[in-house]
């Protein structure tokens, strides 16, 4: 696995990518992490995320590979991508549509073990009535991503 930062709106931001799929990210910047991306798909990762940043992109074409997590947390982290781009769900809901209604602290805690942050977008999920709740990269970093995604989404609804 090879690790690349990138400087973004919420900081250093690490992604990595064995050559095949990208299998992690992190926020600020990870030890082993280069300043340039070393094979196409760290230089594809990159590019997409500068993307995401800058409000050019909307949808995450990298392929992705998660080989830890229970079940159960592969199931939340599969909800989590079909969350539309500016829209959030409440972990509830998440709970609901893995099939385990009561579950939506268990909900927090697979976000929690997202190894994929922001391409796999658990900053979307909320707390009930919208409440920003618990986000493994702090809540001022899930506050700017949502706050982009909305602007984004806003303008493309306007246009």
């Amino acid at each position: 696995m090879r690790w690349t930062v990138l400087d973004s709106p919420i900081g250093e931001f690490s992604v990595a990518s064995d050559g095949a799929n990208v299998c992690g990210a992190a926020f600020g910047r990870v030890d082993a992490a280069a300043d340039e991306p070393g094979d196409a798909l760290s230089r594809q990762a990159v590019t997409e995320l500068r993307a995401y940043f800058a409000g050019e992109l909307t949808a995450f074409t990298v392929p992705v590979s998660m080989p830890r997590g229970s079940d159960f947390e592969r199931a939340v982290w599969r909800e989590m991508t079909k969350i539309p781009y500016g829209e959030t769900l409440t972990y509830g809901e998440v709970a609901r549509l893995v099939g385990d209604p009561g579950a939506a602290r268990a909900v927090g805690v697979a976000c929690n073990r997202n190894p994929v942050p922001v391409i796999v977008p658990c900053h979307r999920i909320v707390g009930v009535g919208g409440k920003l709740v618990g986000f493994g990269g702090g809540l001022p970093r899930k506050v700017t991503l949502l706050e982009l995604e909305a602007g984004v989404a806003l303008r493309h609804a306007w246009s």
